[in-house]
Parts: C-alpha cells; sequence; structure tokens
C-alpha cells in the first residue's frame, strides 16, 4: 500500500496512525501542500478533490480519512478500532465524527489560507477564529469523554475516538489554543503519545517535516 500524506495534515496523521495500530506495511508519498503539489494533474489523477490523505491499495484508490479509517477496519480487522455492541460502536463514531467533521473542517490549512486570503482577515483574527471552534469543540468533547474515558477515550481499549482526538490537539498545542480546561483530554493525549504507533506517526517525525 501507498499513503499520499502531507506531515501536518490532521486527516493523514489519523490514517498514519491506524496504519500503525494494525502494523500495516505502506509507504509514505509526501505530497507538499505548501508549494501547490496536491493541485498537479498528477496528484488530480489520484484524487480529483486535491486532498490528502488518499490511500492506494494497489486495487483501489481510495480518499477521505474517515472511509479510509473504516476500510482499514473492514480489511485488517487485527487490533480492532470498533468494539464492543452495535451501539458502543456508534458511540466511538460519534466522538470521532466530533472531531472529523465538526471541528477539524473549520480550522484546516485550505480555511484558514481563505481567511487571511480572500477575506482578508488579519493572522489575529484568523487564530480568534480557530481559538473559538477548538474551544467549543472540546468544551464539550471534555465532557463526554469525562463520562466514557478509561485508560482511552472509551474504556481501555484503543478506538477511532482515539485516533481522532491525537491529531486535533497536536493542532491545538500548534495554534497556542489554551488546554487547561481539559484535563481528560491532555490525560488521554499524554496516554496514547506514549504508544510507539501515535508518537511515530507524529507530524515531527516524518520523512517530509520541515
Amino acid at each position: 500500500m501507498k499513503l499520499y500524506t502531507y506531515y501536518r495534515s490532521t486527516a493523514a496523521y489519523r490514517v498514519r496512525i491506524a496504519l500503525a495500530l494494525k502494523n500495516l506495511d505502506c509507504e509514505l508519498i509526501p505530497v507538499n501542500l505548501l508549494n501547490g503539489e496536491h493541485k498537479s494533474n498528477a496528484f488530480l489523477k489520484k484524487n480529483p478533490e486535491g486532498l490528502v490523505p488518499v490511500l492506494d491499495t494497489g486495487e483501489y484508490m481510495l480518499s477521505q480519512s474517515m472511509a479510509i479509517l473504516e476500510y482499514l477496519e473492514e480489511t485488517y480487522p487485527q487490533t480492532a478500532l470498533l468494539t464492543g455492541n452495535a451501539a458502543d460502536r456508534a458511540f466511538i463514531r460519534s466522538l470521532a465524527q466530533t472531531i472529523a467533521s465538526d471541528m477539524h473542517p473549520l480550522n484546516n490549512l485550505r480555511i484558514l489560507k481563505y481567511l487571511t486570503g480572500e477575506l482578508g482577515l488579519q493572522e489575529e483574527q484568523k487564530l480568534q477564529w480557530y481559538h473559538h471552534w477548538i474551544k467549543s469543540g472540546f468544551t464539550s468533547l471534555e465532557q463526554r469523554l469525562k463520562k466514557s474515558a478509561g485508560t482511552f477515550c472509551v474504556g481501555d481499549a484503543l478506538s477511532l475516538a482515539d485516533v481522532c482526538l491525537i491529531p486535533q490537539v497536536y493542532n491545538a498545542h500548534r495554534f497556542n489554543c489554551p488546554m487547561d480546561d481539559y484535563p481528560t483530554v491532555n490525560r488521554l493525549n499524554d496516554k496514547c503519545m506514549s504508544l510507539p504507533a501515535f508518537a511515530d506517526s507524529a507530524p515531527d517525525r516524518q520523512p517530509d517535516a520541515i
């Protein structure tokens, strides 16, 4: 398999973690989002959206991180990231989607560039936007995790919720978001980052890190 990735991409970070947790061999192919490589004709043939990650399975070219994570879970069930009964799995997906669908899209690179580019916002205004949505998301998430977390987001087993949480915490630290109000989130982040699958997937350990 090949994963087209960018070291700071939150979505690609999720997939790198899942691949590592499942001990899957995958060649990482960096796509530089800053110099427009994702808009090249060669890459657009792989994903017309011009987004990372893209997983080349050798048979399929898959895009959208959550779809890729579900594919990996169904195809490689070892180190299961969706466990329990149907309601348990729905709850795990709910936590994951809170991050992937409600928090991350408002704060990814192309949105932030649009704010300071076409809309002409100043850097301080951009950070206000970022901090507002991070606070909104983590405030509600903290309350849910207080009830569900054990060692990890849902009890004592790793799940897709942890895979989605840790990249979002990385981004919050990167943009200097205050995190003191989220002790459960911070505890879970510390625990996950002590594991090789999470630490080795971190942006600063990627071959294209600059």
